[in-house]
């Protein structure tokens, strides 16, 4: 049987038997009747012969597909309900096909072959020849919804041509339960008005009543067109709950209500702003309110005034372009200080660490965790690769004072050190991918946090004590107020308070951006320390060749939408002469943005700064990187600068465009 149907398996005659007609029809007209004739005859019979032998290999064919059936234990004689198909996966050929499946999608045998992909558009059989048993998709058939399983079957005398069957399963009412069930899914929301202490400060109780007819009335109006259920929770908290179906036109507007509430201003010109935190695909009510409660505390530590979503793979991100407004508390600070102390005062060792190629900010702020540590009598061990960083020069400077001969140690020392009673502290970073060792970030158990970047989805987890604000200007500046709670100003070395001030310079481009009263407040505490400006200064400046090969990096650049400044490098340089550079092209009229590429080992570093108009943090998240509005960076692994350039720029383009 199998020799019959490979000897069988032919392409058709339809074009072999047009070019006999259209012999005989030449014949014909050169008035060669006679052949002409001869030919007809010919053709005539062959056809007859060609149906003969199509007869008797279909019979073959359906004798083989029941003989099929039967080794597949399907009973002989009675019509399979399924939709079928018989296929040669070489090139997807109908050999075969039930009468349902013929129904179904209107096949009809023809002169000439068709095959699956005409048959029906939507599917294709890469599923069946790579050893699989179900398509991945549903295929849609005459408004029908049908599931298709495949099997493979080996033919011919040494096997070698290959078969396949398809089966159409009809799911369309069971599909329709389903997707029905999926649109019908609750979608747990917080919305959460984030700056409501600051819109009724000093305002009278019947001012107060009016701001809150205002924001309730907004909030209403939004939430009306999604048929949820809103309750207001506390006085600046609401919890709605809305179908999925709605989820699609709520992107689509962008949450607009994150702009809208803008509208909605207090007597002292201060205008409202909301975080939405939403909570989707949870297995119950519990879980998704545990998403809502999560995506809220990202959004609030992303600086507020956006939306973002959580479901069981990760988060969303809407809004969150307007500058972060300083919502500080000095009591969270004092807490912070406290709760610090005291997990110091219980840890056998501390350990402190900064983000990979540490900067002055990193390396200050760590000066400030130890200068704590050593007042609680405590051994404190800083991180840091003594090889790369942007640090060179107050690390020198640092090392020569005893206190902190033997301090700055490598990963894998740290490694070796740290037991089960150590504590790591994190400073400047708020990303497990960033620390400068992963290795001691996992071996240790007690972690705390102190950051000032916006939040990334890849949060250091579990966090033992939190400080993390993105309102503050640096990291040294929010480890300069928990010293205020700490320690005695006598406790505070020269050197650290010079360190701490070194690293609120760098960040605020010397006061220049992202500085807030609480920043000139901790630089006023430092001075009192013993910060010294001038010093301060001095390491920040670049030598003679440093100089010049910023401004080759600087005449490198192209100007972009008429407001971003981009220098793409296909050279390397260092990461200090990067950041500085896109420091100085913020010098010049009419930029507001600044991007420097350049290749390092086997990917591409990203430096970015912004006047703060432009969120450069939002443009480089896709891109994996992170940051705040006016300083972020990325690192794009096995990419060429060229691709990272298109890729930045594409980011940059969807920027503008939302």
């Amino acid at each position: 049987m199998n020799k019959k149907l490979a000897r069988r398996l032919q392409p058709n005659m339809g074009l072999f038997f047009i070019l006999m007609i259209g012999f005989c029809a030449m014949a014909a007209i050169m008035k060669y009747y006679k052949l002409a004739v001869i030919e007809a005859v010919l053709t005539a019979v062959y056809y007859v012969f060609y149906l003969i032998l199509r007869n008797r290999r279909n019979k073959d064919i359906q004798a083989f597909v029941q003989n099929t059936f039967n080794t597949l234990d399907v009973t002989k004689g009675a019509e399979n309900p399924l939709p079928m198909v018989l296929i040669r996966l070489v090139d997807g050929g109908i050999i075969w096909a039930s009468d349902k499946f013929a129904s179904v999608t209107d096949f009809r045998e023809k002169m000439h072959e068709q095959r699956i992909g005409d048959v029906v558009p939507s599917l294709s059989i890469d599923w069946l020849t790579s050893g699989k048993s179900e398509y991945p998709y549903d295929v849609t058939v005459s408004g029908r919804r049908y599931r298709v399983y495949g099997t493979t079957i080996r033919t011919g005398d040494t096997g070698t041509t290959m078969l396949g069957m398809l089966y159409f399963a009809d799911l369309t009412e069971l599909y329709q339960v389903r997707d029905e069930y999926i649109r019908s899914r609750p979608v747990v929301s917080i919305i959460l008005v984030d700056n409501y202490e600051e819109l009724t400060m000093n305002l009278s109780e019947s001012a107060i009543s009016t701001m809150n007819a205002e924001i309730n009335d907004a909030i209403t109006k939004w939430t009306e067109n999604f048929h949820g259920m809103l309750r207001k929770l506390e006085r600046n908290r609401f919890l709605f709950v809305f179908e999925k179906r709605y989820m699609e036109e709520a992107e689509k507007q962008k949450f607009s209500l994150v702009e809208e509430i803008h509208e909605v201003v207090n007597p002292l010109g201060l205008a409202a702003s909301i975080s939405f935190g939403l909570g989707v695909d949870g297995a119950s009510f519990e879980e998704s309110y545990n998403f809502a409660a999560l995506s809220i505390e990202m959004a609030l530590s992303r600086g507020g005034d956006q939306a973002v979503i959580k479901d069981r793979l990760n988060f969303t991100f809407y809004g969150g372009r307007a500058k972060e407004a300083d919502r500080r508390s000095k009591v969270r600070s004092r807490v912070t200080a406290n709760s610090m102390m005291e997990l110091i005062g219980q840890s056998s060792t501390v350990f402190i660490m900064g983000h990979k190629n540490a900067d002055l900010d990193a390396v200050g702020a760590a000066m400030g965790i130890a200068c704590m540590c050593r007042k609680k009598g405590k051994k404190a061990h800083i991180v840091i690769d003594r090889e790369r960083n942007a640090a060179h020069r107050l690390i020198e400077e640092i090392v020569k004072v005893p206190e902190y001969q033997d301090v700055f140690i490598s990963g894998q020392d740290a490694l070796l050190l740290c037991d089960n009673r150590s504590t790591l502290i994190v400073v400047d970073t708020n990303r497990p991918d960033q620390v400068e060792s992963k290795a001691v970030l996992e071996a240790i158990s007690r972690v705390c946090v102190v950051d000032h970047h916006r939040r990334a989805a890849d949060y250091i987890e579990p966090v033992v004590v939190n400080l993390h604000e993105p309102y503050a200007s640096s990291a040294s500046e929010l480890v300069t107020e928990l010293l205020q709670y700490a320690v005695e100003k006598p406790d505070v070395l020269p050197i650290e308070a010079k360190s701490l001030l070194a690293g609120i310079f760098l960040d605020t481009k010397s006061f220049n951006v992202r500085t807030g009263e609480r920043t000139f407040e901790a630089a006023a505490v430092l001075k009192r320390m013993g910060a010294d400006t001038t010093e301060v200064k001095k390491l920040l400046q670049s030598d003679f060749q440093e100089t010049m090969s910023k401004y080759q990096i600087m005449k490198a650049s192209r100007l972009y939408r008429q407001e971003i400044a981009i220098a793409a490098l296909n050279t390397g340089t260092t990461r200090p002469l990067a950041a500085q550079a896109a420091d100085e092209l913020l010098n010049i009229s009419g930029i507001t943005a600044s991007f420097v590429l350049y290749p390092q080992d086997d990917q591409v570093i990203i430096s970015a700064r912004s006047m703060g108009d432009v969120n450069v943090q939002m443009i480089l998240e896709p891109l994996g990187g992170g940051g705040n509005t006016a300083t972020a960076g990325a690192q794009l692994k096995e990419r060429t600068v060229k691709d990272a350039l298109d890729e930045l720029v594409a980011s940059i383009d969807k920027y503008y465009e939302t």
